[in-house]
């Protein structure tokens, strides 16, 4: 997402699939100062990916961790143009209860939805 809201990179994955092992490949050749996720993406090599593209992690660390990481809690905040995001885009019923099969057409009617989200 850019700060506007507006998604720059969506990748589907399987219903049960962990999100997090594609964060790597979702912000390759993104350029962006900081990234912003939810504990879900919190690994050190989530973090490190983050670095190698030179933005920093806003990442608040999971509760397992041995030692606490620092992060941006007011950044943090910010997140919430993304949680946005996805409630404007489940408005579409289309997206909410994936009527389509095949993944490519799901995917496209996301990008469709999230087209016209931006129009509005």
């Amino acid at each position: 997402m850019n700060p506007l809201g507006h998604p720059v990179a969506l990748k589907l994955t399987g219903a049960e699939a962990a999100e997090s092992p594609h964060l790597p490949g979702l912000i390759a050749g993104i350029a962006t100062e900081a990234v912003l996720a939810d504990k879900g993406y919190d690994s050190d090599a989530n973090r490190a990916a983050i670095r190698r593209q030179g933005a920093r992690p806003c990442l608040p660390p999971r509760k397992n961790r041995s030692e606490p990481i620092e992060y941006d809690r007011h950044l943090y905040k910010e997140r919430n143009v993304i949680e946005r995001y996805f409630a404007w885009v489940k408005q579409y019923r289309r997206v909410a209860t994936r009527y389509d099969k095949k993944a490519a057409n799901f995917l496209g009617f996301v990008w469709l939805a999230s087209i016209a989200i931006m129009l509005a």
